[in-house]
């Protein structure tokens, strides 16, 4: 028969270090959506092209993201969530900013789009997620810091890609691979893997 047994697990710490560094491998997606969204809307040079453009660049970031999360993010929910605020955050962004490209523009862009692409990324974190709302905080800092690194790395920003390049994107994914697991940390199915953690076991 079953009998609940309290039993101490020690939670390995493999995992995290893995999900952190398949995580930040996602950054890999930045450069694949930044040409997406350069083919279906052109440089980023008016509304239509940043609002076209940011939607597409969005999606394949979501969608890659989710891919590298372990399986901590639902992909339809957080593809749709980032597309949506990139989209919008990159039209808002880039008229701010008035499409120039020095560093303090690319930086400003970078931080008003991360405001509207944080928000809808807190909406969709699982209900289990620590603090949402601090993703919501960290996302303007951590793209405006992806588009500064891109900028002072002498990558041809005055292209007007829809995101920063790979050098800003690998920046962002291992800033906020620490961030997301601060947030959903890795579980392992079927084990508990916090100390002293209770456990059931046959007897």
């Amino acid at each position: 028969m079953r009998v609940p047994l309290r039993v101490p697990v020690r939670g390995p710490r493999g995992p995290a270090s893995r999900g952190w560094i398949r995580w930040t491998a996602g950054f890999l997606a930045f450069p694949l959506a930044g040409l997406a969204g350069r083919a279906a809307a052109g440089p980023v040079d008016d509304a239509v092209s940043a609002l076209v453009g940011g939607v597409v660049t969005g999606a394949v970031i979501g969608a890659g993201q989710a891919l590298v999360s372990s399986g901590r993010l639902a992909p339809a929910r957080w593809s749709a969530a980032t597309a949506a605020g990139s989209g919008l955050g990159l039209l808002f962004g880039a008229a701010l900013a008035g499409h120039r490209t020095d560093p303090g523009s690319t930086a400003l862009m970078g931080a008003v789009e991360g405001v509207l692409l944080g928000v809808a990324q807190a909406c969709a974190l699982p209900r289990a997620a620590r603090l949402p709302w601090l993703w919501a905080v960290a996302m303007p800092v951590l793209w405006a810091a992806g588009w500064t690194v891109t900028t002072l790395a002498g990558v041809g920003v005055e292209a007007r890609f829809t995101v920063f390049g790979a050098t800003g994107a690998l920046t962002f994914s291992a800033l906020s691979g620490v961030l997301l697991h601060g947030l959903l940390p890795l579980t392992a199915p079927g084990r508990v893997t916090g100390p002293g953690s209770p456990r059931e076991v046959d007897a």
